[in-house]
């Protein structure tokens, strides 16, 4: 009796690479808690310190919007809008700058 043999592609590296490439959940969490952080030590700065930080137009807005709010809840959701828009940002140039602040 003959056995046959058929052929099995191997699965491709790649596609086994491609899930772990991604940060962990974990991570994100760990990266937005750390760009909200960041968001808040802007809101506590003064304005002509926070003139002198490389910030997109938005985020100025937000922050300043954030300062007018008295609200706790408002202000949580504002915190973690500030928080989202940093995600887009070149935060360790901004981190730099607050260094030198201080």
């Amino acid at each position: 009796m003959s056995r046959i043999h058929r052929y099995t592609p191997e699965p491709e590296a790649a596609t086994e690479l491609d899930e772990f490439d991604k940060p962990s959940k974990s991570a994100r969490k760990r990266a937005a808690h750390a760009a909200q952080a960041l968001g808040e030590q802007l809101i506590a700065l003064k304005e002509t310190d926070l003139i002198r930080l490389p910030l997109p137009e938005t985020v100025l807005e937000a922050v300043r919007a954030a300062r007018r709010i008295k609200a706790r809840g408002g202000l949580a959701r504002q915190k973690q809008y500030i928080g989202k828009l940093m995600r887009d940002v070149d935060t360790l140039a901004i981190e730099a700058a607050l260094a030198q602040l201080r």
